[in-house]
């Protein structure tokens, strides 16, 4: 049974309104996007692939980590997610772990827990109770997933609370979405693991 870990990071960063995009912002010394991506390919997820879309993301993708373009990001997150799933059916893997390409906070700790959790057809991240990222979605979901609107997994984990298994995980599950949260994160500690 082989894991990928998937970031979607193809939005327009439409509520940050400083210089440039949210996901090329200096966050403790080098671009936000690349904190998730260094959790990502950190853990022992078998490959790691990144989303982008409103802005071309090669040039500071970490060595290893595959790039897939989606034209349709505009549409809204789900259309990253098919392409993303389509990507990881094509390589053979089994399941997948998803999360945000503004969310520089969560360490590979965090993804190994949920990685490592027992079977089940979802396994999502618990931030004190708050259920947060990364998910672990089974290929027996896949199937299940949007396939348009601003939304992932969350609708089916609402529709079918049966299939979801929560991990408690350690680090911060905030997402940086405008100029006063990055400065906000900026202070805080390094993310562990």
């Amino acid at each position: 049974m082989t894991t990928a870990g998937l970031l979607l990071a193809a939005g327009g960063s439409s509520r940050f309104l400083g210089a440039g995009s949210k996901l090329l912002a200096d966050f403790r010394g080098r671009p936000l996007v690349q904190w998730p991506m260094l959790a990502a390919f950190s853990s022992g997820c078998d490959e790691v692939a990144v989303v982008d879309g409103a802005l071309d993301l090669s040039a500071i993708l970490l060595p290893g980590v595959v790039l897939l373009h989606n034209p349709n990001w505009a549409s809204g997150q789900a259309t990253s997610l098919r392409l993303g799933i389509e990507w990881c059916r094509s390589q053979g893997h089994d399941r997948v772990l998803v999360a945000l390409g503004d969310q520089p906070l969560i360490p590979s700790t965090a993804w190994d827990s949920v990685r490592l959790a027992e079977i089940a057809p979802i396994t999502a991240a618990s931030y004190s109770g708050r259920r947060g990222h990364p998910v672990r979605l089974a290929a027996e979901v896949w199937d299940l997933l949007p396939e348009e609107g601003d939304h992932g997994a969350r609708e089916l984990m609402r529709a079918h609370p049966e299939m979801v298994l929560e991990v408690e995980c350690p680090g911060d599950p905030a997402d940086v979405d405008t100029v006063e949260d990055l400065e906000r994160h900026r202070l805080g500690a390094y993310p562990p693991g």
